[in-house]
This record gives C-alpha cells, sequence and structure tokens, in this order.
C-alpha cells in the first residue's frame, strides 16, 4: 500500500467514518455501520466493499453477519494515521461512536 491509495481510499466522507469507527472498535458488523451512520445497508456495503478493494478492510462472516476488521496487512504508518485522525479529531464521528456505543447489538 502507498500513501496515494490509501488517501484515494479515504476521500469519501462515509468510508472515513467507517474506517475509524472500525479501527477504535476492531471489528463490527454491517449493522452496526448502518445504525451508526444512520445510511441504508446497501450504501454502507458499497462502501466497504471499496474499502475491501483497498484492503484496508477485511470481512468475516459469522453466521448471517459480516464483521469488518482492519485489514492484517495495512501498514503500521496507516493504522497510525487512524489513531491520529480518531484521537485528534474526534468530533469528526462522534454522532456515530455514540450511536455505536448505544446500540443494543440487536441485530447481531
Amino acid at each position: 500500500m502507498n500513501p496515494l491509495s490509501f488517501y484515494k481510499c479515504l476521500a469519501e466522507e462515509t468510508r472515513l467514518k467507517c474506517l475509524l469507527l472500525i479501527s477504535q472498535k476492531q471489528s463490527l458488523c454491517v449493522c452496526d455501520l448502518v445504525n451508526a451512520l444512520e445510511l441504508s445497508q446497501p450504501k454502507i456495503s458499497r462502501h466497504l466493499s471499496e474499502l475491501r478493494k483497498c484492503e484496508l478492510v477485511q470481512d468475516e462472516r459469522r453466521g448471517k453477519w459480516v464483521y469488518y476488521s482492519l485489514h492484517p496487512n495495512l501498514p503500521t504508518w496507516a493504522r497510525h494515521v487512524l489513531t491520529l485522525t480518531a484521537t485528534s479529531e474526534p468530533d469528526f464521528f462522534a454522532q456515530e461512536q455514540s450511536r455505536i456505543e448505544q446500540d443494543d447489538r440487536s441485530c447481531c
């Protein structure tokens, strides 16, 4: 992974927020992201597919649910960028993070 491809993959707000949430929680189900971002499942899935193509996330099926986590081959520098972004700009995705915290996990 090179910096240009990394930043191109994150050049859309939904993808960036998905990746920041996943990086903070280690693993999230599609339904978690649907609830957090208040977007439709097809839209979230489309963005997750792009993140998967960029090799930023990997998916794992658990029964009928699909969970996403950071790709194991994601370079250390990229993980640091995500951590720094999340800690330096918490307001950028605070509402979404709050919705995940409040989620009763009824979907998964």
